[in-house]
């Protein structure tokens, strides 16, 4: 079978522009979406209401002028690879003096760097995070500017608190992956042990085509419930999985805690395919908020 490949464009109307430029300081930036209520009117409703976030608001060192990400979060380190080809190390918050996330002026920067004397093999060096707590369905956001430059693969994304040895079994839920070869496309996956072909690849995945996705900032989530999973960014879904009912955890293994994951890796399998462009390191994952919103 022939991966499904959607790709739509998404025209912003002025409004929706404008919401996506607006900052923290600015009165629309607390706007809340159609769909969210606060606890007080969640009694009974069934609504979403705001349930953990992290707005990247931390004080400053006076020494550094930036904060490191908060105790909500954990680094993955190393340069296996990481079951992609990867081409960086990941590290822990900074090394030889280059901070890989850092908390500056209300938002998360993630780097990736080049380095002069290779780290255990690799030449670049950049940040994966994962959420010390887990969720089990809502809403999931983030806002952010992605990094830009031919392979580079920032990523949004979950994977289960508790793991196997099979990851396809374990399930995977891609909110959003950027490949900087293909400027403008982002990409929203699932993984499933039996939507793939006789060759492996994933079925359950599309794309969709945003203006200036490096330099402007898109709300990108994911509407998870027991009997869909949607994805959406600016509050246009774009793709919806249903779970089939059968109860197999081959098709839809979507029901139990899943961690959010924040990442920039630098070439690969699929971020690396067409090379990498050494003269745009440093390059930067901006994230102004991740936020969870439950019924």
């Amino acid at each position: 079978m022939k991966k499904k490949t959607i790709i739509m464009t998404l025209l912003l109307s002025l409004a929706l522009g404008a919401a996506a430029g607006c900052m923290k300081g600015d009165p629309e930036y607390f706007k809340k979406p159609e769909w969210w209520t606060s606890g007080e009117e969640d009694e009974g409703t069934g609504e979403y209401r705001l349930v953990w976030s992290d707005e990247f608001n931390d004080e400053p060192d006076a020494e550094t002028g930036y904060a490191v990400p908060g105790s909500a979060w954990q680094f993955e380190t190393g340069g296996t690879g990481w079951g992609n080809d990867e081409a960086q190390y990941y590290v822990d918050k900074s090394y030889d003096g280059k901070a890989v996330a850092m908390v500056r002026d209300g938002n998360l920067i993630l780097k990736a760097y080049k380095l002069d004397t290779p780290l255990n093999g690799k030449k670049y060096i950049s940040a994966r995070m994962t959420t010390l707590q887990s969720w089990t369905y809502g809403k999931i956001e983030m806002r952010a500017k992605l990094a830009a430059g031919r392979g580079t693969w920032p990523a949004f994304w979950m994977l289960p608190a508790a793991r196997t040895s099979d990851n396809l079994l374990d399930g995977e839920i891609d909110i959003m992956e950027y490949v900087g070869c293909e400027p403008g496309i982002v990409w929203f996956s699932l993984h499933n042990k039996n939507d793939r072909t006789a060759e492996g690849k994933n079925l359950l995945t599309t794309s969709i085509t945003l203006e200036n996705p490096e330099t402007e900032y898109h709300v990108y989530g994911v509407e998870w419930t027991a009997e869909y999973i949607q994805g959406y960014i600016d509050g246009t879904p774009y793709y919806t999985f249903r779970n089939d009912g059968s109860g197999d955890p081959k098709s839809w293994p979507f029901d139990k805690p899943f961690n959010i994951k924040l990442n920039i890796a630098i070439g690969g399998s699929w971020g690396g395919y067409m090379g990498i462009d050494d003269s745009i390191f440093p390059t930067e994952y901006v994230i102004d908020y991740v936020r969870v919103y439950q019924r």
